[in-house]
């Protein structure tokens, strides 16, 4: 599977085949026409022709949400007219991958299968292996490109900020005018399946406006006003829907690419005059770097979808593996995913991710930091609750987030949440609570479920306890030589190893840093 830049000035010359060049380009999780190297690359096949599989496997896993699946057919929509009208047929199957291409090839005999690399869960990994052996079998080509800034085989971090710059300032891919060829009727494409028709729940969820035209609308809104209350209001519930970039679906389904977001921001900024809005976009540029830094981490490790980072810290809570969970575990885990923990901010921002599929970033890490320590709970469990809920879930940043704010990482610092302390600091008047809460403060509102200060005690004594040993600083060390960020580019804050025991001059209960930190708050 040979890899190519996909930067508009690198594309190779598509191999020639007997009996002439038919290109298939796989769709997965990159949903537009712009800045897209397969589908240009296809118009220099002699026939080409596009493919989205909607796979059963990605049902089965425990990450998946209904929701996912209809954003994903929402931005499907658009696109297939407008890649129909270049004369570029969207085909849209149902099945495992491997049986799908074969009775694809049985009606359009492609030579070629072009596609992105695809940083994902586990059962797309070995989706990719299957196709892999397929091709090879079929003699078929398989070509794939490069999307984000994500390295294939990394071997060290080293220099890695620089290989994601160089690839974000890349020259942008332009659709072609048209694609050459088969081109039958669009009426015998057949209407996109509904979620009814594949035997899966309607989503209660509202799905945000999808397709490239609609994330290009967003982007524009945010780098010319939105973006003047970023840094500001990025930590608040009440006001982070506005002042966030609201991209990180359209990211996560592909219907914008990275690059397209970086080249635009750094217009703006050279652009503007509003030197307020430059400060606030540069601000939220350094966090687009991390994007690409947390995917890195399952790209080269994928067992962190599951497993401890740190091994060193296997065994210490419910839901880990071999570790039972008990009723009472079961009772906490089932509260906090309903929203019901007696902790207001808490369950405020769960029923609001309930409900609509997002919360901004601070408000998740707080609802990580209470399963992991308040409620003592392994990150697995209230990790797949999470990615049910979030439709931005992306599982490179989600797993490894879920890590790091859980302390299993062995090389970040341990972030435990006061929720009063998050409610004090960005919802004082009680707005966001009261709306989700309605309850609050009247006999129908549960009581605390935990013993805030005796879990907290008790996770530090354990946590600061373990970081102690020789042999866990050892292993510290071989996670950050693995995955920890380099300079050139990409900020150090946390990534230093953990110290073994709490700060020498304790900060107040619950106190968070008034700016966040680039990794703390990653990408909205």
């Amino acid at each position: 599977m040979p890899l190519w830049s996909a930067a508009a000035d690198d594309l190779p010359a598509l191999p020639a085949a007997p009996g002439g060049t038919r290109a298939l380009v796989w769709l997965k999780r990159d949903l537009r026409a712009r800045d897209h190297a397969p589908l240009r690359l296809a118009a220099t096949a002699e026939t080409a022709a596009a493919l989205y599989i909607i796979e059963p496997e990605q049902w089965a896993d425990g990450a998946f949400a209904p929701q996912h699946l209809a954003f994903a057919l929402a931005t499907l929509a658009p696109l297939r007219e407008a890649l129909h009208a270049r004369g570029m047929p969207l085909l849209v199957r149902v099945g495992s991958a491997v049986p799908v291409l074969q009775q694809v090839r049985e009606q359009f005999a492609f030579t070629h299968l072009l596609s992105h690399e695809e940083t994902g869960a586990a059962w797309t990994y070995a989706r990719d292996i299957a196709v892999g052996q397929w091709c090879a079998a079929a003699g078929v080509h398989w070509l794939e490109a490069t999307q984000t800034g994500v390295v294939r085989r990394l071997r060290s971090r080293t220099g890695w900020a620089g290989r994601w710059q160089a690839r974000m300032d890349a020259a942008i891919v332009p659709p072609p005018d048209a694609w050459p060829g088969w081109r039958p009727g669009f009426e015998q494409l057949g209407a996109l399946p509904t979620l009814s028709a594949l035997h899966l729940p309607a989503v209660a969820q509202p799905l945000p406006d999808a397709g490239e035209s609609s994330a290009r609308a967003l982007l524009k809104s945010f780098l010319a006003s939105r973006g003047r209350g970023y840094r500001r209001g990025l930590s608040s519930p009440n006001t982070a829907p506005e002042t966030c970039s609201r991209l990180s679906a359209h990211l996560a389904i592909g219907s914008l690419s990275m690059r397209t977001v970086h080249q635009a921001s750094e217009r703006a900024i050279a652009l503007t005059e509003d030197r307020t809005l430059a400060s606030n976009l540069r601000a939220f540029t350094g966090r687009l770097r991390w994007h690409c830094h947390f995917m890195q981490k399952l790209e080269d490790e994928p067992s962190i979808e599951w497993r401890n980072f740190a091994r060193s810290y296997d065994g210490l809570r419910p839901g880990d593996e071999g570790v039972a969970m008990a009723a009472e575990d079961e009772a906490k885990l089932a509260a906090w995913k309903a929203g019901r923990t007696g902790f207001p901010m808490v369950d405020a921002c769960m029923r609001a991710l309930n409900a609509t599929g997002w919360i901004n970033f601070r408000m998740r890490a707080m609802l990580v930091s209470f399963a992991a320590y308040q409620l003592w709970l392994h990150w697995r469990l209230p990790g797949l609750h999470l990615a049910q809920q979030f439709l931005d879930y992306e599982p490179g940043i989600h797993w490894s987030q879920m890590q790091m704010q859980s302390g299993t990482t062995g090389i970040n610092t341990l972030r435990m949440y006061s929720p009063a302390k998050q409610m004090a600091d960005h919802d004082p008047d009680g707005v966001f609570v009261r709306r989700w809460v309605p309850e609050w403060g009247t006999p129908d509102y549960p009581a605390p479920i935990v013993d805030e200060r005796a879990a907290l005690a008790n996770a530090k004594t354990v946590l600061y306890g373990l970081r102690k040993h020789d042999e866990v600083r050892e292993e510290a060390d071989a996670v950050q030589q693995r995955h920890g960020s380099r300079k050139s580019g990409l900020p150090q804050t946390g990534q230093k190893r953990a110290p073994a025991a709490g700060p020498r001059r304790p900060a107040r209960r619950g106190k968070t840093p008034a700016t966040p930190s680039p990794q703390q708050e990653l990408f909205e």
